[in-house]
């Protein structure tokens, strides 16, 4: 959330100073980075309140702020002498609370130490107090303050326990779950965010004993995604026992809230067992021949998509070449005798949900209908394969596990022409969604691959009189 901070270079002069590797590695690593900026400095977390104010007008000495709480999981005790020594770690210590004040004397023994523990490679889970660890005690001295008076804030439940006025509490997306679900607001806990997706934001949480998943569509995906047709598809499959079930859906601005699938997993796509049971679901979903209003158009997108870059031309040099190939597969398609079905399109490994019901029996349900629409029902195992970047052998597999063994050679051809199309048609909505700053690395370069190899492999089928 680096740009919520971009205000302050114009209101304050502020430096902002990135550290691309915060994923990764703790915050020593986020200091290390503005080590040519420590002189007289104050060292401040984002995540900690304080009753009174913490700065000083002058102070000629350095300090860490300690708490006088006792904290079970502290290696750090402070003395009467205002000295921190370092314990073993059958003691409980203070807590320490993160902020400080450092001399430009004392920023300097820590820039060196700083610079020891990174170039020595063994120190990505490092706080930056660990820099000032020497031995058995620590650089600074403690300025304690009252437990009552500091408080870290980590999850919105703790700042609602703080201070319940708070404008930072205003949250659309909670007042949206306390309408649908005939709540108050504090009944909203236990609010945990997932993993960000490709495509939207998520998260988890309580209310009345049980558990559910807000959704909320990520950047610029009302570009990408019609949300009154995929609301149009959650409304026909709702309740027929192929998706996660589906409380709220607003077909204007794609918000979702949904049931959450106790202890779930996703399909192991080396795992033949699950990509049976896979197949089996898809089958079963694709023969009840559900229909829809709208259709999934891959040629159709792939141009979209294209016309979405705020780039002039394909960050790959021969893309005009790879466009072209693919769409002289459109006529063999289009040769084949084909029956439109709603089609989950995104039919991937990720979208498919194991998880125990009631009896410990495990089951499958089939998430993210986004792009759902009438389609050539053969396009799920295209883009299960692309997406699980499945080489040619694996993708044969699958194949013949969804057909169980009986696969017509061209219907398998024209499944090969739709993970070249496929294929190109991600890679354009990759090079759209790094115009919005995501990258999606070895992924998007695969897709391409795709397009590009599976054109010469359905091409050589073709050629060789398979796709008759």
């Amino acid at each position: 959330m680096k740009e919520s901070y971009e205000y302050l270079i114009d209101k304050y002069g502020v430096k902002l100073i990135v550290n691309p590797e915060y994923m990764e590695k703790n915050n020593l690593f986020s200091l290390y980075r503005a080590e040519d900026y420590l002189k007289n400095t104050y060292i401040v977390p984002c995540d900690v309140w304080c009753k009174e104010n913490p700065f000083l007008e002058q102070s000629d000495s350095s300090w860490y702020m300690v708490s006088d709480m006792v904290d079970d999981d502290s290696v750090f005790r402070v003395n009467r002498k205002r000295e921190i020594s370092v314990t073993s770690l059958q003691k409980a210590g203070n807590g320490m609370i993160g902020i400080a004040y450092l001399t430009e004397e004392d920023t300097e023994k820590l820039r060196h130490n700083m610079r020891k523990l990174v170039e020595s490679g063994e120190h990505d889970d490092s706080f930056w107090e660990d820099a000032l660890i020497e031995g058995e005690r620590f650089a600074l001295p403690a300025r304690m303050v009252s437990a009552a008076d500091v408080f870290e804030i980590n999850t919105y439940e703790q700042l609602r326990e703080l201070d319940a006025d708070s404008d930072h509490l205003r949250s659309s997306a909670l007042a949206l779950i306390a309408d649908v679900l005939h709540a108050d607001q504090m009944e909203i806990t236990d609010i945990t965010v997932l993993k960000k997706g490709m495509t939207n934001r998520s998260f988890l949480f309580s209310c009345r004993g049980e558990r559910y998943i807000m959704r909320i569509p990520g950047e610029g995906t009302d570009q990408l995604i019609n949300r009154r047709e995929e609301a149009e598809v959650y409304n026909l499959i709702n309740g027929k026992g192929i998706c996660d079930e589906i409380i709220y859906i607003n077909p204007n601005n794609g918000y979702k809230i949904t049931k959450y699938l106790p202890d779930p997993r996703v399909c192991d796509a080396d795992n033949i067992r699950d990509l049976e049971r896979c197949m089996e679901k898809l089958r079963g979903f694709h023969s009840q021949e559900l229909t829809v209003g709208h259709t999934f158009d891959i040629f159709g997108k792939i141009n979209y998509y294209e016309s979405l870059w705020q780039h002039e031309r394909s960050i790959y040099r021969d893309y005009t070449e790879t466009k072209a190939n693919v769409l002289r597969l459109k006529a063999f398609i289009e040769s084949q005798s084909i029956k439109q079905t709603l089609t989950h399109i995104d039919a991937v490994p990720d979208n498919f949900l194991f998880y125990p019901d009631e009896q410990g029996e495990e089951q499958i349900r089939l998430i993210d209908w986004e792009y759902a629409g009438m389609q050539d029902p053969h396009v799920d195992i295209a883009m299960f394969c692309i997406y699980a970047l499945y080489d040619r052998a694996q993708t044969d597999r699958l194949i013949d596990i969804y057909f169980q063994n009986c696969c017509p050679e061209n219907v398998r051809t024209k499944i090969y022409c739709y993970i070249a199309a496929c294929g190109l048609l991600w890679s354009n909505w990759c090079e759209y969604k790094l115009d919005l700053g995501v990258e999606f690395g070895e992924y998007s370069l695969c897709q391409y691959r795709y397009a590009k190899e599976y054109f010469k492999i359905a091409s050589d089928r073709m050629g060789g009189g398979d796709a008759s």
